[in-house]
């Protein structure tokens, strides 16, 4: 188990330094947004674990919350990543898919969707899941990358010789459709990606 722990960080900070070299830093545009994001209560749910990378972030905060993901493959080095920390039980791993949460009407208070929306086959299926599980004191937190970050990401990609696929779907589009549904709405960007933040609008 050892040796698969420091095989899975080797390979998470070679990803990271990847990055780095092309000018992105992990840790500082996670930090944007939980910078922006905070302050985070009650019942913390982030939606697409992917890798772990905004997870660690969570967790080394100290916020104990449930992460869910459609990817059990993705998950498990999302665990070996939080694991190496000794931050596993922070926290609840759930396989899902966030077309069909299983959580119950206003029940969660802040969710997190980090980089995920432009993996999303059907994204509107999904913001009305976060639109019917937030509850009325809660808030939505939505980050993806703008047109530097993916350009970044395909540079990374097609170095791997692979393509990164994505939805046409656009930040502008998802918060012209959260306002539509009755909520306020709060965007941040910093250099590669945009953020975000949406509160039920108080009658």
């Amino acid at each position: 188990m050892r040796k698969e722990l420091l095989k899975n960080h080797d390979m998470y900070l070679e990803r990271k330094k990847l990055y780095a070299g092309h000018g992105f830093d992990i840790d500082k545009e996670r930090k944007f947004v939980l910078d922006r994001a905070e302050p985070l209560y009650g019942y913390i749910l982030e939606v697409g674990t992917g890798k772990g990378h905004f997870t660690l972030t969570l967790a080394k905060e100290g916020y104990e919350f449930t992460s869910v993901d459609i990817s059990k493959e993705e998950q498990d080095i999302a665990i070996l990543n939080l694991r190496y920390c000794g931050l596993e039980n922070k926290v609840k791993f759930l396989i899902e898919d966030a077309e069909q949460l299983s959580f119950e009407d206003k029940s969660v208070d802040v969710i997190l969707s980090i980089n995920t929306a432009h993996h999303l086959k059907d994204p509107y299926k999904v913001l009305d899941q976060f639109i019917r599980i937030v509850s009325f004191e809660g808030k939505i937190v939505i980050s993806d990358f703008n047109d530097k970050g993916f350009g970044i990401l395909e540079k990374i990609h097609a170095d791997e010789g692979r393509t990164h696929s994505r939805s046409d779907i656009a930040m502008r589009d998802i918060e012209q459709y959260i306002r539509g549904k009755g909520f306020q709405v709060k965007r941040y960007e910093s250099e590669y990606q945009d953020v975000l933040i949406a509160f039920m609008q108080v009658v």
